[in-house]
């Protein structure tokens, strides 16, 4: 119970700290965290995907449509898998949006150059 009160805690200092990154974007992280909030379980545990996860997916995928959008989730995703630490699993992470059967023309992974994403 400890680990998830810590968890929960993680992901609402990396919402509160990341939020006001780009400016020029209007998607904020606080709508990226909370689109990918229910993903957090799966990436550090395994399992199943739930099926919220992938619902939170494909809405993130609707709303960053344009490229400062694109690159402001990048930056968002990025500081929350840098916060997760070492319990993340890339591989877990990059699979995500196959899985759900969302195209994202980047690949998620910590070593992404957000700058880069179109």
């Amino acid at each position: 119970m400890a680990g998830v009160m810590k968890l929960a805690c993680l992901f609402l200092a990396c919402m509160i700290v990341a939020g006001p990154i780009t400016a020029n974007a209007a998607l904020s992280c606080g709508a990226v965290n909370s689109n990918l909030g229910p993903c957090i379980g799966y990436v550090l545990q395994g399992g199943v995907i739930p099926p919220a996860c992938c619902t939170g997916v494909r809405n993130l995928n609707n709303m960053a449509r344009t490229t400062p959008d694109r690159q402001q989730a990048c930056n968002c995703i990025q500081n929350v898998a840098r916060g997760l630490g070492a319990g993340l699993n890339a591989g877990r992470v990059a699979g995500i949006p196959k899985a759900c059967g969302v195209n994202i023309p980047y690949k998620i992974s910590t070593s992404t150059n957000c700058k880069t994403v179109r």
